[in-house]
């Protein structure tokens, strides 16, 4: 006698149409939008050897969501964001900062207005990066 609460699918089967009913929900509202990096294209940052890949822009307040890839060597000066909330968190590379060394896991955040920097790339390094409102750099 059966159980109609047990799947007899095998694991292979029920992964791929969880995989398919997923791909389908994404059309009704899971997320309002979506984007995947290797659709998008890296443009220059600010700073010569900086690079960015915009994911999301918030067009009301001008934010964005990037990520951002400095080449190996790069020193990027002291700076302020005078608009913006700056949170960075680091995906790969070595990046040095007031004489230490962070690595992939390391969190940043800097106040908007607040003088930081600079920042030294002791290999490429690539990290993900919430700017809340306009990115500038003064």
């Amino acid at each position: 006698m059966g159980h109609g609460a047990i799947n007899t699918m095998r694991y292979g089967e029920l992964r791929m149409q969880s995989c398919n009913f997923r791909a389908a929900a994404l059309d009704e509202a899971m997320f309002p939008y979506v984007t995947l990096a290797k659709d998008k294209n890296w443009v220059p940052g600010p700073y010569d050897g900086v690079e960015l890949l915009v994911l999301h822009k918030n067009e009301a307040t001008g934010g964005v969501t990037i990520l951002r890839k400095f080449r190996e060597g790069l020193t990027v000066p002291a700076h302020v964001h005078p608009l913006a909330n700056e949170s960075a968190y680091v995906l790969s590379g070595e990046w040095e900062e007031s004489g230490a060394v962070y690595t992939t896991g390391a969190f940043f955040f800097a106040p908007k207005g607040v003088k930081h920097g600079p920042h030294h790339a002791k290999t490429e390094v690539i990290s993900l990066t919430i700017f809340d409102g306009p990115l500038t750099v003064q």
